[in-house]
């Protein structure tokens, strides 16, 4: 549900949209707390795990609530009637359990809407390049008044990819995590609620980091370890689809040798697999060049670029089904394939 509600919205509007909503506290509590490493610790602490725990007391209270009209439906009718009821609501209970899981995870993620502004940034360097830079700024921090075709086109390839990893990968290993961890603490009927929280857990910790997490700000350190912390896996596994989507495997390994260029000790990776598997340069003036003996790609072999992203979400996606599917069949009969059915 979540990838069908990714495809067919794209995107909440900004003032639904609960990361928007999480930005705007983030904002207001920079301006307040001093910029000192203890601040951003306690940012670090609470922020991701107050926004965690709404998303899962979110899905938990949503089937509560049907479980208490299933338990008044009981006390008041009799025999085959109120089984019949009951079975029904309980049935009920899970859909909407599930449909609530899987709006955390669609506000949680992103993938329609990154691929959509990547190809049209791609695409009107060839027609309006000033319009270009302007897209840019949906995808990318950098300055880009005074890049070429050529390092626009780089910059939407190289977003696309490290977004790859922050905005989809990351929140679905989130959720199929907290789901295993519910289920093998004997609580799968946590799980759904459980995994909720944690892909929000880590959008919470990405959305922090992307606001304070500068290196020139002492409140920013400990978000920004955190998030390097929490990426680690992420950045790796979307190298990996990334390789695999591009059909050009053997990229990830030779991958290894731009990865640490990058500041980030996890954007290198998708973005020089990426780099490698076009055979072109990926490239941010000023500070690092990936694949930096080959020519900036053109339009057409960005466009390639972009698609091999697009790909390797849904790759992810298909991938993260499967895992929630493993997890569902090992406590089948509690879960229903619920897990699969909010991927």
């Amino acid at each position: 549900m979540a990838a069908v509600l990714d495809r067919a919205f794209a995107e909440l509007p900004g003032r639904l949209h609960p990361v928007a909503r999480l930005g705007a506290v983030v904002e207001r509590l920079d301006r307040i707390l001093s910029d000192s490493r203890a601040a951003g610790i306690v940012l670090a602490v609470s922020i991701p795990i107050g926004f965690g725990g709404l998303a899962a007391a979110t899905v938990l209270l949503g089937g509560a609530v049907l479980d208490v009209w299933t338990v008044f439906e009981v006390g008041i009718v009799s025999g085959s009637l109120a089984r019949a009821g009951s079975g029904l609501l309980g049935r009920l209970d899970g859909v909407l359990v599930a449909a609530l899981a899987a709006v955390v995870l669609f506000s949680c993620s992103s993938h329609r809407l990154l691929i959509a502004i990547a190809g049209r940034v791609v695409e009107r360097t060839e027609t309006d390049l000033s319009r270009a830079r302007e897209d840019l700024r949906a995808l990318a921090g950098r300055d880009a008044t005074d890049l070429s075709a050529g390092e626009v086109r780089s910059a939407a390839v190289e977003s696309a990819a490290e977004n790859l990893a922050d905005g989809l990968i990351a929140p679905l290993l989130g959720f199929v995590t907290g789901a295993a961890i519910a289920s093998a603490a004997g609580r799968p009927d946590l799980a759904l609620s459980v995994a909720a929280g944690a892909a929000a857990w880590v959008k919470g910790v990405n959305t922090l980091d992307s606001m304070v997490g500068y290196p020139t700000r002492r409140i920013g350190w400990a978000p920004a370890r955190l998030d390097d912390l929490v990426m680690w896996i992420p950045a790796r596994v979307s190298a990996a689809l990334v390789a695999l989507a591009a059909g050009r495997p053997a990229t990830l390994f030779a991958a290894r040798r731009f990865a640490a260029v990058p500041e980030s000790p996890n954007s290198g990776w998708p973005m020089a697999t990426a780099a490698l598997a076009l055979d072109r340069r990926l490239e941010k003036p000023g500070a690092y060049a990936l694949n930096p003996e080959r020519d900036l790609p053109d339009a057409a072999t960005a466009a390639v670029g972009v698609r091999i992203v697009d790909r390797a979400g849904w790759l992810g996606i298909a991938l993260a089904t499967i895992a929630a599917g493993v997890v569902d069949l090992s406590v089948v009969g509690s879960m229903s394939m619920q897990g699969v059915l909010v991927v």
